[in-house]
Order: C-alpha cells, then sequence, then structure tokens
C-alpha cells in the first residue's frame, strides 16, 4: 500500500493558498472572516489538513485535532517539514496539533474556541471509483465517524461564535440537528450553527 504522506508544500497545496479565492472561499465564509475578524478555530476532525492550512494561511489560529495516530504523525511531520521553508514559516506557526480524542479535548480544555470546524467523514459514495487514491487510503485508515453526532453536540457546548460542519451536498444534517443556515458548493455545503453573532 502506497505510504500516506501529507505534503503541505505540493503544488496542489500551494496553488490553493495562492490562487485558490482567498476569503470567497467557502470555508472562509463559513467561519465567518472579515476585516478585523480572524477567528480561533478548532479544526476538530483535522484529517489531511488542508482546510486548516487555507484558513491559517488567511490568518487564522488553528488548533488541529486529529485521533487516528497515524493521520495525526503525517500531519505532524508535513507541519514540521513546511516549517522548514521561509515561504510557509509564518503560516505554520499559526497551526498547533493535538493528536487525541477530539470529545475529551473540548470537554477538558479551559478554553473557548471562537469557532469550531467539523468534518466527519462522508457517507460512502455511490460512484467509489471516482474517489481519488490518496482519498482511498484515507477512508481506509480512518474508516467511519460513528460518534460525529456526539462530537457536534460538545462542540456546541464549547464555541463562542458558530460550529460548522461540512457535508455532501444532498446529505442529511449531522445528527438530524437543524443548522442555522447553509453555504451550498459545487458537491460539499456546510451546516452552520450559529451561537453568537459575530463581532462586526
Amino acid at each position: 500500500m502506497t505510504p500516506l504522506v501529507i505534503d503541505f508544500l505540493s503544488a496542489e497545496a500551494t496553488y490553493r493558498r495562492k490562487f485558490g479565492g482567498g476569503k470567497s472561499q467557502l470555508i472562509a465564509k463559513a467561519v465567518g472572516i472579515k476585516p478585523g475578524f480572524r477567528p480561533y478555530v478548532v479544526d476538530a476532525t483535522a484529517g489531511l489538513g488542508r482546510d486548516s492550512l487555507v484558513l491559517a494561511g488567511l490568518g487564522c489560529t488553528i488548533q488541529m485535532i486529529e485521533r487516528n495516530p497515524l493521520i495525526a504523525t503525517a500531519l505532524k511531520e508535513g507541519l514540521e517539514n513546511a516549517a522548514q521553508h521561509a515561504e510557509m514559516a509564518e503560516i505554520v506557526a499559526r497551526m498547533q496539533l493535538y493528536a487525541g480524542d477530539a470529545i475529551s479535548w473540548l470537554h477538558n480544555t479551559p478554553t473557548s474556541p471562537d469557532i469550531i470546524s467539523l468534518d466527519p467523514m462522508f457517507p460512502p459514495r455511490d460512484k467509489s471509483a471516482l474517489v481519488k487514491k490518496e482519498m482511498q487510503l484515507f477512508h481506509h485508515i480512518v474508516g467511519k465517524d460513528n460518534d460525529a453526532h456526539l462530537l457536534l453536540e460538545a462542540a456546541l457546548k464549547k464555541a463562542i461564535y458558530r460550529v460548522i460542519v461540512k457535508r455532501p451536498r444532498k446529505a442529511p444534517s449531522l445528527g438530524n440537528i437543524t443548522p442555522s443556515f447553509k453555504l451550498e458548493g459545487a458537491s460539499t455545503r456546510f451546516d452552520i450553527y450559529t451561537l453568537k453573532g459575530i463581532p462586526r
């Protein structure tokens, strides 16, 4: 099996960071980025770290949490490698990684994040052949997030302003908990759970 490598310096990651749309990207709108507001975001299901990298590149402080030890190790190595490059050092400095369970972390942390972001494993796709090899490997390693609804409940008790959940565009809301509003893209959407208005 091909080893999983998380490369924050790859051509794909660099292109998205530089030309992917900046503050107009769906993830940026979902967390509520605006002039003067660069939130402290907890990415409670860090995965491959792509959304965290985008948000850190836009000036947010990111706490990444990944409970799968293999994925967490790949993230750690990716961050360490990126930190050695001058262009990325400032961005990576805003990205912290915790290897462990996000529900426990949320229960025990003394701080309250501005935003909590959840990206639980998507339901199985009918056209699995369309999934890239990298994502096939990721799905194989991570498996199912059967407790994702419990993570959402914990996040709603901890975040200050909002909790955002990435979902397939046509999938039901996580845990059947109705969001305050939705932001839809071509194939995915963000369910936004508003707890308090973002400061102007």
